[in-house]
């Protein structure tokens, strides 16, 4: 294995993090947060190359880029994170057996997690602060699209750790090769989980290729459904946010699902989105709606593949309905379990579609943009996870640990 003793060296690292104090951990956090602001012209320098080779139409453009503006955000939820409380050592239950043995359930940490990712060098920062606050070591594989911006942020990470007295390799950054890859999802005894994020690509090529645990998280093919008892001026607002905030992300609007009474609506909404040049895939009675209403360039009719597609760019689809179930049988179709939305002042079916949408976020009339750690409270996020087993939805610092059961005795066997 190639990468073997560098994943020895991680998982050394990970052990000695089991005595490490919250509050190095914290000093260790806020050290970063400034280093990340005070190297902001380096991290820009490397990232520049990264984007000098990928073509600024590509949906991950936007995901690669770092500004200045970004550095900071970025900084700050470095901040947030060591202002958390830890999740390690929490007592789940306590219980005294009737021969005295003392039982305790307590959050510890997996140890070394693996994540996978493409083109999104603030993922390298955030993954860090998360993985170190809840005691984790983490072995980082980049794609090669972020090569030189990741290996800049790992050396600052690397520093800061150095600097305080800790293991270096309590984070580690493969190589960006495809053989790595394959030794890293079958790292048995060095690293206890993966998690990639990326592309559905990306994630099926994981799920079916590793050997380890694996948390899925990442892809969204988001949509909003605008009830028949919608109001109009919200559904306009919350549309256009969904769609344009940063149509790259995975909690951007992919298909919007309207009620057909509600279709002289359209020409409404597209004026906010032809504003942002959105093209829009619209099945037959959508497309009739907004033709002469929508700019011709940005106008295409749908097809089966519009419908259940990620666009990750400034494309969505519309699809009609006829009733209250058939959208919902559209969007559990089609729904990759991310997030989902309703628009509608009718509670009863607010409610039936909390209960009835199999998604890990369910929205009523908001924005699905709101899907993230940080705007859901959690400091940060290392991962959306769209699976049921042990996390659901923005997964961050409780989502990263695991327990252990602690029992205490004073002399107690047990009988035959």
């Amino acid at each position: 294995m190639k990468i073997e003793k560098q994943l020895q060296q991680v998982l050394t690292a990970s052990r000695t993090l089991n005595l490490v104090e919250n509050e190095t951990i914290n000093k260790v956090l806020l050290e970063l947060a400034d280093e990340a602001e005070k190297n902001t012209n380096f991290i820009l320098a490397e990232n520049e190359k990264d984007l000098s080779r990928m073509e600024p139409e590509d949906p991950k453009f936007d995901r690669l880029k770092l500004s200045k503006e970004r550095i900071k955000g970025i900084a700050s939820d470095i901040r947030n994170v060591a202002g958390l409380e830890s999740p390690v050592g929490k007592v789940l239950k306590e219980t005294v057996r009737p021969n005295g043995l003392k039982i305790s359930k307590v959050t510890v940490p997996f140890g070394v997690i693996g994540i996978i990712y493409e083109a999104r060098p603030n993922v390298t920062f955030d993954v860090f602060s998360l993985c170190l606050k809840s005691g984790n070591a983490c072995v980082l594989k980049g794609g090669s699209d972020a090569i030189y911006s990741n290996t800049a942020i790992v050396s600052i990470i690397q520093n800061v750790l150095k600097n305080n007295n800790l293991d270096e390799n309590t984070v580690a950054l493969l190589p960006a090769g495809r053989e790595e890859t394959n030794e890293m999802l079958r790292a048995h005894g060095y690293i206890d989980l993966i998690i990639p994020r990326g592309s559905q690509g990306l994630i099926n090529f994981v799920r079916e290729n590793a050997t380890i645990p694996v948390i899925e998280t990442g892809a969204g093919i988001c949509h909003t459904y605008f009830d028949e008892f919608g109001d109009a001026e919200k559904g306009r607002e919350i549309i256009f946010n969904a769609k344009t905030r940063r149509p790259s992300v995975c909690n951007a609007l992919d298909c919007l699902v309207i009620h057909q009474s509600r279709l002289d609506e359209l020409p409404a909404f597209g004026q906010r989105l032809a504003e942002s040049e959105v093209i829009i895939c619209a099945d037959e009675k959508a497309y009739e709606k907004l033709n002469g209403n929508y700019p011709g360039n940005l106008l295409f009719p749908a097809t089966e593949e519009s419908f259940g597609t990620e666009f990750l760019s400034l494309k969505m689809a519309v699809k009609t309905v006829e009733s209250f179930d058939e959208a919902l049988e559209q969007i559990n179709k089609n729904s990759s379990k991310h997030s989902e939305a309703i628009i509608s002042e009718n509670r009863e079916h607010i409610e039936k579609f909390q209960k009835l949408v199999d998604a890990s976020s369910v929205y009523s009339n908001t924005s699905t943009a709101y899907t993230d750690g940080a705007q859901f409270g959690l400091g940060a996020e290392i991962g959306i996870s769209t699976q049921k087993l042990h996390a659901r939805g923005p997964m961050a610092l409780e989502e990263l640990t695991s327990y252990k059961w602690i029992i205490e005795g004073d002399g107690q066997v047990r009988p035959k």
